[in-house]
């Protein structure tokens, strides 16, 4: 059995076989194990007593789970109207930029995902940024390699 494989296993036991317990323990797998991959659906849809329809239905529904490891830090910068209002629009030139990345896409090197997202709650902090889950608030382009050094530790 591989190391992933006993990885789930040891996840899939820590949650009871609900299906209110399906989205905490997607968001366990992911965390754990960087992604919920083809190969845990299967597991997953058995220990809930469900099809495997019905658990990529959920996995490909909401846009923070992912099918392979994402490459790199993610960056993921707010695009609302709120943020867009006080300069979202040059960060995310100054990230593309900085990063050498396209909103929903990666660097060359692997080392960044640049994701737009609609809304990160910092709407009186805008412009807002989540770097690797830590969020950022009154965001300048300055800040910015500070930002992204700071995370890196």
């Amino acid at each position: 059995m591989s190391t992933s494989r006993l990885k789930l296993e040891g996840i899939l036991g820590g949650f009871a076989p609900r299906r209110e317990e399906l989205l905490p323990l997607l968001h366990k797998v992911q965390e754990d194990l960087g992604c919920i991959a083809p190969a845990h659906i299967g597991p997953i849809a058995q220990h809930f007593n469900l099809s495997r329809a019905e658990v990529h239905g959920v996995v490909t529904f909401y846009h923070d789970f992912r099918e392979s490891p994402r490459p790199g830090r993610r960056v993921a910068v707010c695009v609302a109207e709120a943020c867009q209002s006080v300069g979202a629009r040059q960060l995310v030139s100054e990230l593309e930029s900085m990063t050498d990345c396209r909103l929903n896409g990666s660097s060359p090197d692997g080392r960044f995902t640049l994701e737009p997202v609609y809304c990160l709650g910092l709407c009186a902090c805008g412009p807002a940024l989540m770097i690797d889950g830590r969020l950022h608030g009154r965001v300048s382009g300055q800040a910015l390699p500070a930002l992204i050094n700071e995370d890196a530790r």
